[in-house]
């Protein structure tokens, strides 16, 4: 209860309701209204995906664009070891892994990338799976699950469900190894599938969690479901670019008082300056490294 009436404190003061009517995203708190309904959108419910949410539904993710994809990127990986972690099925996963630069090694990132991309991805992906074992920290960078390359924000959330599986045999990979001190690191639309996962089974695997560019969607596209912050016991960093998409930015105050809520004296929200959602110049994606790394090692 004390939880409840602080979130409802924290976000009546940011204005973020108008006349106790909870934005889309929000959970549901008692004597308050339910989540009002997403709009139509082109002629679809999306109310339906909300209903739907973290269950498989007859929908598959694109697995012969994700062979396609592997089998251009397998052979240019030159820093570091590819790995095909198993899966139920008989099936793999396509994943790098790369070993930390120290002689004692701080622990393992799992790299989550976003949309439709791979993790060999040059923006973003591949910069901090070779940049965060500079830092001390082994990085596995992890195949998430792919639709056609016209897929939106509302196409993937019905496959979410699929990477929850990879994301478990990561965190296997590495206890493998006798690695325990395992952090997610996840960007874009790989947050989103983070977040699904810790809705589902908590985050009790992992010792913290990153999620780079929260929040991203598509136009007129919005939240599903709420951020899971606000039950989560593990320290999060929520970071993102100063020249994010808007969807980022306009939610950070809102993330903020639900990752306040969680009450982690470790957790932060930082701002990377002169980047966009996809880090593309030296100096973002080194900025991003940085922050992300020091507050890894800060843990």
């Amino acid at each position: 209860m004390k939880k409840i009436l602080l979130l409802a404190s924290l976000l009546l003061t940011q204005g973020v309701f108008a006349s106790f009517s909870m934005p889309s995203w929000m959970p549901s708190i008692p004597g308050m209204t339910n989540a009002p309904k997403l709009p139509m959108f082109n002629g679809f419910d999306p109310n339906t995906l909300r209903a739907n949410f973290n269950q498989f539904v007859g929908v598959e993710p694109d697995f012969a664009r994700e062979r396609r994809v592997v089998s251009q990127i397998e052979d240019s990986v030159i820093e570091g070891d590819v790995e095909f972690l198993p899966l139920k099925k008989g099936r793999e996963v396509f994943s790098i892994y790369m070993e930390s630069e120290s002689d004692k090694p701080k622990g393992g990132v799992i790299i989550l990338h976003n949309r439709g991309h791979h993790p060999n991805w040059g923006d973003t992906i591949k910069p901090l799976r070779v940049g965060l074992t500079e830092k001390g920290w082994h990085t596995l960078s992890v195949q998430m699950p792919v639709l056609n390359k016209h897929a939106k924000y509302y196409d993937y959330v019905p496959i979410f469900p699929y990477s929850h599986e990879r994301i478990d045999a990561a965190i296997a990979f590495y206890k493998k190894k006798g690695v325990t001190n395992i952090v997610i690191v996840a960007h874009g639309c790989g947050a989103h599938m983070a977040m699904s996962y810790f809705d589902k089974y908590g985050d009790d695997k992992i010792k913290g969690f990153v999620g780079i560019g929260i929040g991203a969607t598509d136009y007129r596209q919005k939240m599903i479901n709420e951020f899971p912050f606000y039950k989560m016991r593990v320290p999060i960093l929520d970071i993102y670019a100063d020249a994010d998409f808007s969807g980022v930015r306009k939610l950070a105050t809102d993330r903020l008082a639900l990752i306040r809520l969680a009450d982690n004296k470790k957790s932060r929200q930082m701002i990377v300056k002169e980047a966009d959602h996809y880090y593309k110049n030296d100096k973002a994606i080194q900025g991003l490294i940085n922050k992300v790394g020091d507050w890894l090692n800060a843990l």
